[in-house]
């Protein structure tokens, strides 16, 4: 191993300084300065010595819309999110970003990466709340990378030939649950299992991928 890598963890080294890290986040709406972030769940990406791909622990909250946010209410339908129902136990959005984040910088400096990257299925949008909400409270030190993303779309639309989360998980051979899809942890459990599926079929095949 040259010495530029010599220092890092294997997972360091598969993915150029960079940890995987799959986010989701359900929402009041589609645009993220201005609908509120209602539940956000992260999965830090794991690799073994052998380089097989496993999720790691759900880190996970509820949170409480932001002052002034707006809520769609097509947005809530869709989510059956109730952002004040009592038993939420949600946490305001400077709360929730550090149960949140301060767990991700840690894994990166334990497995010696320069930054997190966020996984993630239309990948861009969550980038876009989560930095939204970093802005909003001014939360320091993201760890994020500020626009690459692993979006598993694409891998799953290369792989399967499906690019709708349900389906791709389905052609890849993991359980699906309807009834469960549309919240942050669901969600993101079902796309961190995804992305291993996939680059573990790679690795398995001896692809670089």
């Amino acid at each position: 191993m040259d010495s530029e890598h010599q220092d890092q963890s294997p997972i360091a080294h598969r993915f150029r300084g960079f940890l995987p890290v799959v986010v989701d986040v359900e929402t009041a709406g589609f645009d993220h300065q201005r609908h509120a972030l209602l539940e956000i769940a992260a999965i830090i990406i794991q690799m073994n010595d052998q380089g097989w791909l496993e999720p790691g622990p759900t880190i996970a909250c509820h949170v409480l819309p932001f002052h002034n946010a707006e809520l769609d209410p097509r947005a809530l339908a869709f989510n059956k999110i109730d952002p004040y129902h009592p038993f939420r136990d949600a946490v305001a959005e400077s709360d929730a970003l550090k149960q949140i984040l301060n767990p991700v910088r840690k894994a990166v400096r334990t497995n010696a990466c320069n930054r997190a990257i966020l996984v993630g299925h239309n990948a861009h949008f969550d980038l876009g709340f989560l930095k939204a909400a970093v802005e909003r409270t001014g939360f320091k030190r993201n760890p994020f990378h500020a626009f690459s993303v692993f979006d598993t779309v694409s891998l799953a639309g290369l792989a399967y030939g499906q690019t709708v989360l349900a389906k791709a998980a389905r052609a890849a051979g993991l359980d699906w649950d309807d009834s469960e899809a549309h919240s942050a942890i669901y969600d993101a459990e079902q796309t961190a299992r995804l992305f291993c599926r996939i680059l573990n079929q790679c690795h398995e095949r001896g692809l670089p991928l």
